[in-house]
């Protein structure tokens, strides 16, 4: 399995773009979203290239290689623009006898067990940590509002490995393994 994972888009034209170029070369299978996909919300200021639209029409020709969560910017005209689903708080992907459980992260989700991964955006900071549960944290940051001196970014997980990149230069900065 390997996929491409971006949260955090917020309706940046530019970053999304630039997002669906690099999925469309990292070879992924699916391209994961972590929700907050069109809106910057309440708390943001606007991001490069902020229109919806063009990130609606970026998208919806990808729809079938899409897996979606909703963010706390989502809502529900958003699944009437969308060709993809945007409507679930979290799904649960299984690499091997890993659950990886995907979803915005600002909601609970289900309980998780030792090696297990939850996968998260919201904080708009790249991370991962194992939790004492035994479970790992995981989040790609954001691809439009980086936060904490973090770099726009994406990550592209296989074989039980995250590999962090900077969205505008395409350089790996961080890895991070849960096998």
């Amino acid at each position: 399995m390997k996929l491409f994972i971006a949260s955090d888009i917020h309706g940046s034209a530019y970053y999304a773009s630039l997002a669906v170029n690099k999925f469309q070369e990292s070879g992924a299978e699916r391209l994961l979203l972590l929700g907050d996909i069109l809106y910057h919300g309440p708390r943001n200021d606007l991001p490069r290239d902020y229109a919806p639209k063009k990130v609606i029409a970026l998208l919806n020709p990808l729809a079938d290689k899409i897996l979606a969560v909703r963010g706390n910017c989502e809502a529900e005209v958003d699944q009437m623009v969308l060709d993809f689903n945007v409507s679930s708080d979290y799904l649960n992907l299984y690499d091997g006898d890993v659950t990886i459980c995907a979803s915005h992260g600002h909601r609970a989700v289900p309980a998780l067990g030792e090696g297990d991964v939850h996968l998260f955006g919201h904080t708009h900071v790249p991370v991962i940590e194992k939790t004492e549960a035994g479970y790992y944290n995981v989040n790609p940051g954001s691809t439009s509002i980086p936060k904490e001196n973090s770099p726009h970014s994406y990550i592209i997980y296989e074989n039980g490995v995250f590999k962090w990149y900077d969205l505008e230069t395409g350089e790996c900065y961080k890895t991070g393994k849960v096998r």
